[in-house]
């Protein structure tokens, strides 16, 4: 089910001034630039940026592949997991959801039809 990692998402209270940073880290442009979202192709991985969002020193959310968000969400249900945010489409076929684990910790899967394994690196 769980197909590998995908996004890790970093909420940023400035989007201008961490899209900035961001380029001069990776030494490249973002490859999505809007103003609800940056996102950076990295090793075939997405690191993103959203605004308005909070740091915080427990880091990034990170986003698991999934082929198939709703099947995903129904498992893990049924493995323990309560649901944290309900399966939502976020634009261009993209599925992104949350669940609790048993242990406290927020676990987030996105089905991207989009994702090309053969990039990773």
């Amino acid at each position: 089910m769980i197909q590998g990692l995908r996004t890790a998402i970093y909420p940023v209270p400035d989007i201008a001034a961490a899209k900035a940073w961001y380029s001069r880290v990776l030494d490249q442009a973002p490859y999505f630039d809007q103003p609800y979202y940056v996102g950076f192709a990295v090793g075939g991985f997405e690191l993103g940026l959203v605004p308005d969002g909070t740091p915080s020193p427990d880091g990034a959310q990170v986003y698991w592949g999934v082929p198939d968000a709703e099947a995903a969400m129904a498992h893990l249900e049924t493995l323990g997991a309560t649901e944290h945010t309900p399966v939502t489409d976020v634009g261009d076929r993209i599925k992104v959801a949350a669940v609790n684990d048993p242990f406290g910790n927020v676990f987030r899967i996105i089905e991207n039809p989009h994702f090309d394994l053969a990039a990773v690196r």
